[in-house]
Order: structure tokens, then C-alpha cells, then sequence
């Protein structure tokens, strides 16, 4: 088992740093832009108050971590924490404007940080990546404060047929697209496994439920091309 995780956490490392250059790019392109509006979708329904702290998990370049920013009138604190060193390395670039984001290269299984710190614990297109899914949930739990509130944004399970069908085909042009512009394919290859193998909406709410969480509840976007998680810590 632990040779497993092992192999994950350098499986997911090495896929990240091949595509860091292009990472925005790339969402870009394979979504048609729509990654962004999923990401607005999923500010918009956590609602960040003014003067409260973020933990953004998985945090890529700093998508999520802007938003909450913009939304909070500047006013917020947020920790980026990413497991990837070349991936954190351009979210410090994207981000160096806001001066009270501070960066820790971390797994999302054990995070250096207190218990109850954080209002706010979001994980956006980094949960299906991770080696032990109830150890971040609870890492999650563990690190809100009493009535904090875990937020994840994840490619999901379409409900439509015909839209599956077609998304079916067109995800099998991405590791081409990928190869074209990162220069290998391998990357791609990886992200529409992981998609395929990953939790639909409701085995997904059942696992946040089990490590502690409360009011779970989930809504779709794109028809379930991607689904936001909400659950809270009571």
C-alpha cells in the first residue's frame, strides 16, 4: 500500500512539472474557456466575507485564491498550499501583487498548520489527484474552524447521455492537444484517466460525510462535467 501512495504522489509530482509553463494555457484550451466560469460558480456559492481566511489546497497557479480575494475586497488572508514546487512557483508570480497570500509546498495529507484556523478550506481540480482521500478530508476538517466551511470543485459525472457521449469523444483529443502544445502526451493521458476513474457526485458526498462533515450538499455544472462540494464543520 505504502509503495502505492508512493508511486501516486511522484506519478501526479512528474505530471505537474511538465506542464506547469502551459498549465493555464492548456485549462484554457481544453475547456474552452469554461473552467472559468466553473470557477466564478464556485466563489460565487462561497461567498467570502470580508476580513476571513482562506486555506486553498492543491492551489495550481492561484485561480481560486484571486477570486477570493476580489470577492473579500482584498480584506482576506490566504495560505496556498501546493504540493508541486515548479507549480508554486508560478502561482507566487501570478499572485505577487496581494501581500497577504503565503505559500507552503505541502501534500494536502498533512499540512503544517494549526487546528482550527481557517474559515474557509477550498480544493479545486487537486482532490482526484491526491494518494489518500480520507486523510485530506480530514486534514480539511481538522484545520476549519467550528463553522468553517470545505468547498471542492471536481470534474464529476455528466447526467446527460448524449453530452457524455460526446464529452467521451472529445476527451480522447486531449492528450493530443496536450502533446502538441506541452510536448508530450503522457500528462493528458494521466488527467483523462484519473477523470474516468474518479468519484461520481454522490459516492464523493458520502466520503465528506464520513470524515465529519455536515450539510453536504453538491450542485453540477456543465451538467456534472465538473460538481462543487460543500459541506461544513460543526
Amino acid at each position: 500500500m505504502k509503495s502505492t501512495i508512493q508511486d501516486k504522489n511522484k506519478l501526479v509530482n512528474s505530471v505537474f512539472s511538465q506542464v506547469y509553463k502551459k498549465y493555464d494555457l492548456m485549462n484554457d484550451i481544453m475547456s474552452l474557456g469554461v473552467h472559468r466560469v466553473w470557477k466564478e460558480k464556485f466563489i460565487d456559492w462561497m461567498n467570502p466575507q470580508p476580513n476571513t481566511k482562506l486555506i486553498d489546497v492543491a492551489s495550481g497557479t492561484g485561480d481560486i485564491a484571486n477570486l477570493f480575494f476580489t470577492r473579500s475586497d482584498g480584506t482576506g488572508e490566504v495560505i496556498c498550499v501546493e504540493p508541486n514546487k515548479e507549480m508554486l512557483s508560478r502561482g507566487k508570480i501570478k499572485l505577487k501583487k496581494y501581500k497577504s497570500v503565503k505559500w507552503i509546498n505541502s501534500s494536502a495529507e498533512s499540512i503544517p498548520i494549526k487546528d482550527n484556523t481557517f474559515d474557509y478550506y477550498s480544493i479545486s481540480y487537486g482532490i482526484r489527484n491526491v494518494s489518500d482521500i480520507n486523510k485530506v478530508l480530514k486534514e480539511a476538517f481538522r484545520v476549519l474552524k467550528p463553522g468553517g466551511r470545505f468547498m471542492c470543485l471536481e470534474f464529476s459525472k455528466i447526467d446527460n447521455e448524449i453530452l457524455n457521449f460526446l464529452y467521451k469523444q472529445y476527451s480522447k483529443t486531449i492528450p493530443h492537444i496536450g502533446k502538441f502544445i506541452v510536448g508530450s502526451d503522457k500528462p493528458y493521458k494521466y488527467l483523462i484517466d484519473s477523470i474516468d476513474k474518479f468519484y461520481n457526485q454522490k459516492e464523493l458526498s458520502k466520503l465528506i460525510k464520513n470524515n465529519g462533515f455536515s450539510n453536504v450538499e453538491f450542485r453540477n455544472v456543465s451538467n456534472g462535467i465538473s460538481a462543487i462540494h460543500s459541506g461544513w464543520k460543526i
